[in-house]
């Protein structure tokens, strides 16, 4: 079971962001542009939601979480399923979350949270001075 600390919340954000492509203050290329990388991991390592696009409106989107954390070394910077959050979360003392929602037909794409994982214990064998 995932127990994220230090969670941030992006809805405000998100919010604002799509009331300026309402009214036309920002082109909605500039928010729809994932790229292909982002959009292939939509695909394969996305979980779908239960939410329609909010500036299409006609696709599911799909969550793509994100790790990042140097103890990870190749792994970070590589989009994770839940169930390897978990191991991950298992195995290592702390890494970066980082969940963005995304619609494969439009291409919108926007951070919705980020947490931090892992045991919070540092790896044992290493002794600090004092201790």
């Amino acid at each position: 079971m995932l127990s994220p600390r230090q969670v941030v919340d992006y809805a405000l954000q998100r919010r604002a962001l799509l009331a300026d492509v309402r009214a036309g203050r920002v082109d909605r290329e500039e928010v729809c542009d994932a790229g292909a990388y982002l959009q292939r991991a939509a695909r394969f390592h996305g979980r779908a939601v239960d939410e329609t696009c909010p500036v299409c409106r006609r696709d599911q989107l799909a969550h793509v979480s994100w790790v990042f954390g140097e103890a990870l070394r190749h792994v970070s910077g590589s989009a994770r399923s839940t169930d390897d959050l978990e191991q991950l979360a298992a195995h290592h003392r702390e890494f970066t979350v980082h969940v963005v929602e995304v619609c494969r037909t439009c291409r919108w794409n926007h951070l919705v949270r980020s947490f931090v994982l892992g045991t919070g214990r540092p790896r044992g064998g290493r002794r600090t001075a004092g201790g």
